[in-house]
């Protein structure tokens, strides 16, 4: 099996053709070589891969068989990526102060057009750009966690529906800030509610308790997603509080696409195929899990989670742990369940831990070395 390198910008695109006059092995992400003709004409590509992007004719009628071009018609999405999605990207045509102007906004064209083709797209043409796209979130999102020791990238999980004033959305915020500052990175699946909070966290990462409860209190003119403001006040706070040197990686889904994907999240690997997005968070977060209340959504989680550290799936148990034993004990037993699993000897290997102190969640995470 060849070995290709991996060209995803203009820049190292540039540099290669500068370098060599012959190009082997390469796959070429989303480039647009219309600035770069004049030296793509002097090279002799073999065994390439070009992904999308913009090739001229002078190039493309020089490329033999064995180069693969893949292009795809025009769609309101890039089958073909090179990065992850940003929220400014995903909300562009959003302006902060007209709450209307979601609708001419990318994201929201995208899931019209998701809508329109169905959610099981039946025609061949969108089926194939939508795993294609997926295939390229799901590259760029493995060269970001590159970056990052395994062991600590972190989950949290929970309810798509937590309101922005409720004590335990400023508590999960508080979780993640934490951790985000002792050099973990958050992962969520990207949406509202306790997701939402994490990333918020994140985001507010090394600046004051003061400040984020400042920032909650801005957001809290619109509690749920489902109010007009909610997307408003979240780019309210990020001018107020801009970026800074902590990033966090939201994974929502077009499928879930009535739930707008938080912009609090630095890196957003947003999917059409709602079960490789599932299966993603769940594999990439092996420092651990952090399972805040949740419903249906979250209970698949917790038990996909339990298989894969049953299993020794990535060749350890990663910790689960649950926060609010009122309600994983009472509300949704599902931790005594597991509990007894575990001393039947039907489970083994899980981590479980559960408290109601966000203190005692952030201390089950060593620091970084």
């Amino acid at each position: 099996m060849k070995n290709y390198k991996e060209i995803e910008s203009a820049e190292a695109a540039a540099k290669l053709l500068q370098q060599s006059k012959t190009i082997k092995n390469v796959a070429f992400q989303d480039i647009d070589f219309l600035p770069l003709e004049e030296p793509a004409k002097e090279c002799n590509f073999t065994e390439c891969i070009f992904l999308g992007g913009k090739l001229p004719q002078s190039i493309s009628s020089r490329l033999d068989d064995s180069n693969l071009l893949f292009t795809m018609p025009q769609l309101p999405y890039k089958a073909f990526r090179n990065s992850l999605y940003s929220a400014r990207e995903l909300y562009a045509g959003y302006i902060t102060g007209s709450p209307q102007s979601y609708e001419n906004s990318f994201d929201k064209k995208v899931y019209n057009h998701y809508l329109s083709c169905g959610k099981t797209a039946k025609c061949i043409k969108e089926s194939l750009a939508r795993v294609l796209h997926d295939h390229s979130i799901n590259d760029a999102m493995h060269d970001f966690l590159q970056k990052f020791d395994e062991r600590k990238v972190v989950g949290i999980m929970g309810g798509h529906g937590l309101s922005r004033n409720k004590d335990a959305y400023i508590k999960v915020a508080s979780i993640a800030k934490q951790l985000t500052e002792k050099g973990f990175l958050i992962v969520t699946g990207g949406g509202p509610g306790a997701m939402e909070a994490s990333h918020l966290g994140a985001w507010m990462a090394g600046r004051t308790d003061q400040q984020l409860s400042d920032a909650v209190q801005m957001l809290q003119v619109a509690p749920s997603y489902k109010d007009e403001l909610w997307l408003n006040s979240a780019f309210e706070v990020m001018e107020k509080y801009p970026c800074g040197e902590y990033v966090s990686l939201g994974v929502p889904t077009w499928l879930y696409g009535h739930e707008p994907a938080t912009p609090f999240a630095t890196h957003i690997a947003k999917f059409f195929d709602n079960s490789i997005r599932e299966d993603s968070i769940l594999t990439i977060a092996k420092g651990g899990i952090i399972y805040s209340p949740g419903s249906a959504g979250t209970m698949q989680e917790i038990f996909q989670d339990a298989v894969q550290n049953h299993y020794l799936s990535l060749g350890y148990s990663s910790p689960m742990i649950f926060f609010d034993s009122e309600y994983w004990t009472t509300q949704m037993p599902v931790y005594p369940f597991l509990e007894h699993l575990c001393k039947n000897g039907k489970y083994k290997n899980l981590l479980l831990s559960i408290t109601d102190s966000p203190q005692e969640v952030v201390n089950s995470f060593p620091e970084l070395c």
